[in-house]
């Protein structure tokens, strides 16, 4: 028994079904999750259905096959701006020719993932979890991914001799409290497989929580249907993280999509990827965080763009980052403020950074200043012992 993925090798590959437009096909068609990944944009001729392209980007494409898929849905694809090479929807999803390129600092695995891989398809990187990659098939490829090295890269099975290992490895291994379910996007498996991955967790003793991480929402928001939340609520702790990076991706679709988890009793994180020319000034990101707020969408992390390999063209200096977090303090609720992190090259894990105010610490007093660059003086008290006596955890 294998887990199919949508990756035919190329030898056998039958022709893709042409990418169509909205306006094309039926409103049931176009609400079939399963209709838009078999109708993805991946050709040159699919892509000029739905925007017009640049000679940069006709460069981008026509290098793709030797460094990253391309592939969309003609539901995100709906989503960019037909005339502006600017758009950023448009940016995350159609290669540029600069891409070939690779700076210094980049690597091909820039987070260390495969020295931390005990048995396929785990990285154990901190000592308390691990993420479990359950395939590697997305609903569309990012520009800016950090795992291209593996996503989206061949077509064909993950065999569940290779999963069940790494599921043994969690049930062999108790200090493993918390599994994230990655890839890939594991939402665009089918109901049942994702069901028999998220069970198997969960049915472990020493696992507390279960995360999936996922960008269907934004991308394939009609996959999140009312099969696949009944399904996703029998597991509880269950946590989802999504991955919006602009108020443009924030439609009444993805909006829906969210509600349906959140419904479901799934709480619900966002972690934003700083893009150069996409989010990368503060207001982008205020009015972002303000949305997944309401969407019940909390947050969770902004990162510094990962060194991968042809991606120094999208990726943004560290002090536009702190710049962006000055801005929000104060400015937007708490809840609305994600931690800015970068996710150390090698595997060194996430690091948070941020704008500094504690400006002296000494002598039992702290000298701090707040958002409006007000220095104020924080008195510690005289007590130091910190030992809790009442030990009955």
């Amino acid at each position: 028994m294998s887990l199919p993925l949508h990756r035919p090798s190329p030898e056998r590959a039958a022709p893709l079904p042409k990418a169509r437009t909205r306006a094309e096909v039926s409103a049931a068609e176009w609400g079939d999750w399963r209709w838009q990944l078999r109708h993805r944009l991946t050709q040159l001729e699919d892509l000029e259905a739905f925007v017009t392209l640049t000679d940069e980007e006709r460069r981008g494409v026509a290098l793709a096959p030797g460094l990253f898929r391309v592939g969309i849905t003609p539901y995100y694809a709906s989503l960019m701006d037909r005339a502006r090479a600017d758009c950023p929807v448009r940016m995350q999803v159609i290669p540029l020719d600069k891409e070939e390129r690779i700076a210094r600092g980049e690597y091909v695995d820039p987070l260390g993932e495969d020295g931390l891989s005990p048995v396929p398809s785990i990285v154990h990187r901190y000592p308390d979890r691990v993420l479990l990659l359950a395939l590697d098939r997305c609903a569309v490829y990012c520009r800016h991914c950090n795992r291209r090295r593996l996503v989206g890269q061949d077509d064909g099975v993950i065999p569940v001799a290779q999963l069940e290992a790494a599921l043994d490895y969690i049930r062999r291994t108790p200090r493993i409290r918390d599994v994230l379910i990655s890839g890939g996007d594991p939402l665009t498996l089918s109901t049942d497989k994702l069901e028999w991955i998220v069970s198997s967790v969960r049915a472990v003793e020493h696992v507390d929580i279960v995360r999936i991480g996922t960008r269907v929402p934004v991308a394939l928001p009609m996959r999140v249907d009312d099969e696949l939340c009944a399904m996703l609520k029998k597991y509880h702790p269950l946590y989802i993280n999504t991955h919006f990076n602009h108020p443009k991706e924030v439609t009444p679709e993805a909006a829906a999509a969210c509600a349906r988890l959140a419904d479901a009793g799934i709480p619900l994180g966002n972690q934003t990827v700083l893009l150069r020319g996409v989010n990368s000034e503060a207001h982008i990101i205020e009015r972002l965080n303000r949305l997944l707020l309401k969407m019940r969408v909390k947050p969770y992390y902004l990162f510094q763009g990962d060194p991968v390999q042809g991606t120094d063209h999208l990726r943004t200096p560290v002090a536009a980052g702190v710049a962006i977090m000055e801005r929000l303090r104060g400015r937007i609720t708490g809840m609305g403020i994600p931690q800015l992190v970068i996710d150390a090259p090698g595997g060194g894990g996430k690091i948070p950074i941020g704008p500094n105010y504690l400006l002296a610490w000494g002598n039992g007093e702290l000298t701090l200043r707040n958002y409006e660059n007000k220095v104020v003086t924080y008195v510690e008290p005289q007590e130091r012992d910190c030992t809790c006596s009442y030990d009955a955890c």
